[in-house]
Parts: structure tokens; sequence; C-alpha cells
């Protein structure tokens, strides 16, 4: 996972033959905000997108990534990048469905269970989803997925009826039904805090993916983690437009040239990621294992649920997307 950069580099040296200046003559310092800590495949994959752009740049734009939340928390950053306050960013739009139900496609429970499967489903989305982002005033550079979905709890948990009154990470809509619809409680919590949510008593359970656990060190204070494949929400790096297009064609062209390298290099990471740190929270001591079909079961009868709600929510362009998605099965 650390060995990405040269690749990223010679794709975006080759995107023009020559160095790209900007439009106004003067070299750029942007600040990118992740929320994800340092050592997440997210993070280090965007590090390895900036040293990209300011190598395929020629240092023309010269990006500083600013990790866990550091500089704006993740529920901030996207509004940070259409203001204006940063010109480039990271963030899970599935946390904005309430702007847009379009933004929560990735988080519709068993829609799409797999890294092929939500593959298909980003590319289906991917027009209507860039259509909304450009009326905020975002252009999307490019998009990762995390690993599949799973539930953590600090106990065993084999049925809906086991869930009853346990206090649970929310982090979108699609999570705060979810708890709802089980019977948990919801509690809005950001990445950055996860870790400490779980020592305090804060917060007992999250549907996440072993990447999120395993960077946190949640086997401290968790003790399961079952693998459901509830779905796999993605992570998405936008640019300001404005800034986007006060750039030349060449630079635009090299930055852009990163990103599609980056969102590559980006599900090979999260696809490698996804057993490594299952093992992980297993050699920390966590019971790591699939689901049992009752507690299956009765998630999917919820997610049919979820399914009609986001479908009546998204209208015509949540119907095209499904449908569209279908269509490549």
């Amino acid at each position: 996972m650390k060995t990405l950069t040269n690749l990223m580099l010679a794709t975006a040296l080759t995107a023009t033959t020559a160095a790209p200046v900007l439009a106004d003559g003067h070299a750029q310092k942007w600040d990118m905000p992740m929320a994800y800590s340092a050592s997440n495949f997210h993070s280090e994959n965007g590090v390895k997108f900036a040293d990209c752009v300011r190598e395929g740049t020629s240092g023309a734009i010269d990006i500083t990534v600013h990790a866990s939340g550091s500089l704006f928390k993740g529920a901030d950053i996207k509004r940070a990048i259409q203001t204006g306050q940063v010109p480039i960013g990271e963030r899970l739009l599935s946390g904005h469905q309430n702007e847009n139900a379009v933004f929560g496609f990735d988080s519709v429970p068993f829609l799409a269970t797999s890294f092929e499967a939500s593959g298909k489903l980003m590319e289906a989305a991917k027009p209507k989803l860039t259509e909304v982002l450009a009326d905020q005033n975002l252009t999307l550079l490019y998009s990762v997925p995390w690993p599949p979905q799973g539930f953590y709890f600090k106990k065993e948990v084999n049925s809906v009826a086991d869930m009853e009154g346990i206090k649970f990470r929310s982090y979108s809509n699609a999570t705060a039904r979810l708890a709802e619809l089980t019977g948990m409680l919801p509690v809005t919590i950001e990445a950055a805090e996860i870790s400490q949510a779980f020592a305090t008593g804060v917060a007992e359970s999250m549907i996440s993916s072993g990447a999120t656990g395993y960077d946190r060190k949640v086997w401290e204070s968790l003790t399961h983690f079952y693998e459901v494949d509830a779905w796999l929400p993605f992570n998405h790096v936008m640019v300001n437009s404005d800034v986007w297009g006060g750039l030349d064609e060449a630079t635009q062209g090299a930055i852009q040239a990163c990103a599609d390298t980056a969102a590559a290099d980006g599900l090979a990471a999260s696809k490698a990621y996804t057993q490594f740190t299952l093992d992980g929270l297993a050699a920390g001591g966590m019971t790591v294992q699939r689901a049992g079909d009752t507690l299956v079961d009765e998630l999917k009868v919820i997610g049919e649920t979820m399914t009609a709600e986001w479908l009546e929510a998204a209208g015509d362009d949540g119907a095209s997307i499904v449908e569209t998605f279908k269509s490549m099965q």
C-alpha cells in the first residue's frame, strides 16, 4: 500500500508534454482535509495523490493533506470545499443524504454487497452525482470504496432483538434509520472520535468496515465483529469548481490523471485491506465471524424497508440509478 506513488507520478507526467502553468502564472498551495486517521488507506492514498499532483504540475499545485479531521471535522469538509475555505477535500457523501437523497445511493442496504457490484453502482450513479455536485460548486475528482460494512458490538448478537437499547454510532441518515429499525439508540459520532466514544461508553456499537475498527483499535473496547456486507460506501475527493475553473487545461489534465490513478489504486488498496484488517481485529482479541442466518435474514427485511424509503426520497433519480445498476448485472 505504500508503493503506489511511482505509478501515479508516471501517469500524471505523461498526461501532458509540457509542465503545466496556472492561468495566473503563480503556484498554489492547497490544504486537503480528510476525516480519517493518517494510517487509514484512504488517507495514505490521498497523500500519494498529493505527491503525484505536486510532481505532475511541477510544483504549480502543492497539496498538503490534513488527516484525522484535524483541519475540519468530517461533517464540515464538504461545505468547506463548497465555500472556498479549502480548495479540495475528501468526504463520505452519504453523510449528506439530508441535502439530496442521491448522496445515499451507496448506503442502500444489500443493494451492492461486493466490490464488483459497488463499482457498477458507482458507474450508474456517477452522472447524476456529478450533476448534483456541480450545482453545489463541486467537481468530483475520484471516488474510492470502503470494504464491506459489518457490525461491531460489545457482546454476542444473534438476532435483531439482541440489539435492543444498544447505543449505536451514527454518521448518516442511513445509519440513524438502521438504528431506529433495529431498536438501537443512534448517537452521532465523527470518525476521529470513535475510539474515545467506545472507551467512555458514549457508543457501544457501529456499522463500519474492518478498516475503521482496525485503524481505531476498537478491540480495546468492543468484542465482536459480524460480517454482513451491508454496503460499500464511497469516499469522494472533490475540488471547488471555481478553483478548478481557474486552472489551465494542462494543469487540470495532470491533476485528473493523478485522480484516475488514485481511484484505481484506492480500489486495490481497499480490497487488500479487507482481509488484512479483519485478521487484525481478530489478532487484537475480537471475535470475527459471518453473521448468523437469523440475523442476516432479519437485517435484509429491514434493508427492504430502507430501500423503499430511499427510492421514495430519491424519486426518479433514485429509480434511474437502481434501474441502470440492475441492467449491468
